[in-house]
């Protein structure tokens, strides 16, 4: 999958945490009426767009980019299950 969603229907303050890769984005958008907030990570930030565009369309509200700082590269996502060795 291109996306990666790290937190669906989340507080916008989430957006301010630093330990996120730099890559994350806040996606703000309706649905039955009231506004919602993912934390969406992605290589391109066109995916995103196409995604939450093909998804909600005109309720599809901003995209705003996170407080993270951290290189994608060296962050490791705490919702993913470890491997087994």
């Amino acid at each position: 999958m291109k996306i990666v969603i790290l937190n669906e229907d989340c507080d916008k303050e989430l957006a301010k945490d630093t330990t996120l890769p730099y890559t994350t984005y806040l996606v703000e958008y309706k649905l039955d009426g009231t506004v919602r907030y993912d934390l969406v990570n992605c290589k391109k930030v066109i995916d995103i767009f196409d995604h939450y565009w093909d998804h909600y369309r005109h309720d599809f509200i901003n995209m705003t980019q996170t407080e993270g700082r951290v290189n994608p590269k060296m962050w490791n996502d705490p919702n993913k299950p470890s491997k087994k060795k």
